[in-house]
């Protein structure tokens, strides 16, 4: 009997090689076992070899189906892995370009998808400065920081800010998209220093010119000068009898705050309340530094508490305030009667005081002022010039305590500019023929500049800085510390020497404004350089050579000063300056 025709019934049904081997192998077993039976003649019941391959074909089928079964899920096995390794790619394509700078925009540290480098400067825990610092270095002077949702170009090279601040106009003269908290608080960009460039900001910085800082109104605000710092100088000396040591910092923002309390509203303001209202400003300003939902706002609704925190901070803020505007608008309404029931002096006559500029004010589009802006911009006032100011004081008494020569040294050119005799006032005439008293001033703000950074800029539109591409909508950072710190810019930047202001000196001829060319910026440069920056500078001066004069300035002993920096809105020492008073002869 033929193998083959079993055979080739068994073939088209398994298709599976080996397993037709292994059943060829099984059917000539069996029929040679059928002949090896027909040879010797036996009597068992004759062999069927068709029912045997039926027996074999079914066992094929069963061995084929958990060979198919195998199969199913090795090809279900391979679905899965080619689907991990097409996910992988995708992601990895995925997190490469969003991780990328933005085609155009200067080079920058690679950040992750959607919160960009945000969490990686986070999780590094120093401030924020010393990590642009240490980017500076390998990047170069121009470089981008993706902060979740907003863009971050830092530039650092003294040619490039006096580029974009200077040369370029107005092109980086606007502010960019404030947080919800900042809009509360500057009552929707109604400030001059928070407007974008525009209508708004014109009419706001061109009225603060004009009503502050013009020459004939600081002339004008003399005599103002003149009783804070006479209740100044005695409030330094009451507290060093009491303590034995005076704090440099919060007598100066006192004498301060007094000051541009009462050129705002026209109004002796007593010391208890300018405390309460520098304290409620200084809470503002710390209230206002960026949070996590201002560069990720899909984190706002876990931040609620802060914003209700906020708004209470702001209720308390008119409450501080708004009974002063009242007074100052009723006086101005009676044509400068005093009311005998009102808590508060008014010395300055009808349209001497800031807030009576503001009260007819009508800026282009936007109308009458409400008075929640009203006591916004005058709190900018106050708080801007109060915070600068002291700090650069206390910087300075710093300095001079710890380098007695450089004391002594103002000390006789004040005395050779305005006399010995304490009864004699210093004037503003009096300090312009100082050149050691500027230098000291000059030096001091090279050295410990109020920011590491200036105010954010944008642009009006997209433009180009460095041959780099300038987006809108980014925040465009300038990093002026470096510039102060740059030892090809000045010789051994980390030293105090206030000889290099001096004529001949490296920095006589520096330009503070950075109209010329950028060394220093304490102030900001071009458009948006602070409008009251030489009301600034005459306060410190003044202050100074009136403390120095009539006072020896010591450390305590043993207590050395510790020129330490931290970060409180401005740059500050870390432990308040504590210094002994000697009364001079």
């Amino acid at each position: 009997m033929e193998v083959l025709p079993v055979l080739n019934t068994i073939q088209p049904v398994t298709t599976n090689y080996y397993l037709r081997r292994i059943i060829s192998h099984q059917l000539r077993s069996a029929f040679t076992s059928l002949a090896a039976t027909v040879v010797v003649g036996s009597s068992s019941p004759p062999y069927n070899p068709y029912s045997h391959a039926v027996t074999v074909l079914n066992s094929s089928h069963q061995y084929n189906h958990c060979c198919c079964c195998c199969c199913a899920k090795q090809q279900m096995d391979l679905i899965d892995l080619l689907c991990v390794v097409g996910a992988a790619i995708v992601a990895a394509v995925w997190w490469r370009r969003c991780s990328r700078t933005p085609e155009g925009l200067p080079p920058g540290p690679p950040g992750w998808p959607v919160v960009g480098n945000l969490f990686q400067v986070i999780l590094q825990r120093r401030p924020f400065m010393y990590v642009v610092r240490d980017l500076r270095e390998r990047y170069g002077p121009i470089f981008t920081m993706r902060m979740g949702q907003r863009t971050l170009i830092i530039v650092s090279s003294p040619d490039l800010i006096h580029e974009a601040l200077v040369q370029m106009g107005p092109l980086l003269a606007s502010r960019p998209a404030d947080s919800p908290t900042r809009l509360l608080f500057s009552s929707g960009n109604c400030t001059v220093n928070s407007a974008p460039y525009g209508p708004l900001w014109r009419a706001l910085r061109r009225n603060f010119v004009s009503e502050i800082v013009c020459p004939a109104r600081v002339k004008q605000f003399g005599w103002i000068r003149d009783w804070a710092m006479a209740n100044h100088l005695a409030r330094l000396r009451a507290e060093f009898e009491a303590s034995g040591a005076v704090q440099m910092i919060s007598n100066c923002r006192l004498t301060i705050c007094s000051i541009l309390a009462c050129i705002c509203f026209g109004a002796r303001v007593p010391e208890h309340h300018v405390r309460v209202i520098e304290e409620v400003l200084k809470e503002v300003m710390m209230m206002t530094t960026p949070k996590l939902p201002d560069f990720l706002p899909v984190f706002t609704p876990f931040f609620r508490g802060q914003l209700t925190e906020a708004r209470k901070l702001r209720k308390r803020q008119m409450d501080c305030l708004a009974p002063l505007l009242r007074a100052r608008r009723a006086f101005v309404e009676s044509g400068g009667k005093c009311d005998p029931s009102s808590p508060w002096e008014m010395v300055s006559p009808v349209g001497e005081a800031y807030l009576d500029s503001l009260l007819c004010l009508e800026p282009t589009g936007k109308g009458r002022l409400r008075d929640e802006e009203l006591v916004t911009l005058c709190s900018e006032v106050m708080s801007a010039g109060t915070d600068t100011s002291a700090t650069m004081l206390e910087w300075a008494m710093l300095h001079l305590v710890l380098d007695q020569s450089a004391q002594d040294q103002l000390y006789e050119e004040i005395v050779e500019k305005a006399g010995r005799d304490k009864g004699r006032k210093i004037t503003e005439s009096d300090v312009e023929g100082m050149s050691y008293l500027q230098a000291v001033v000059k030096e001091t703000m090279r050295r410990h500049p109020p920011s590491h950074f200036v105010l954010s800029h944008a642009a009006t539109r997209e433009t180009e800085l460095g041959g780099y591409r300038i987006p809108a909508d980014a925040s465009v950072e300038f990093y002026t510390a470096w510039v102060t710190e740059n030892p090809s810019t000045w010789k051994d930047p980390g030293e105090w020497r206030p000889e290099r202001f001096m004529k001949g000196g490296e920095g006589w001829e520096t330009d503070i404004t950075g109209t010329r060319g950028i060394r220093m910026m304490p102030f900001g440069s071009g458009r948006r350089i602070c409008p009251a920056f030489t009301l600034g500078m005459l306060h410190i001066q003044l202050m100074l050579a009136r403390m120095v004069r009539e006072f020896r300035w010591v450390a305590v002993p043993g207590e050395q000063p510790d020129p330490t920096e931290t970060f409180a809105f401005t740059v500050v020492m870390k432990d308040p300056l504590r210094a002994v008073i000697v009364e001079r002869e």
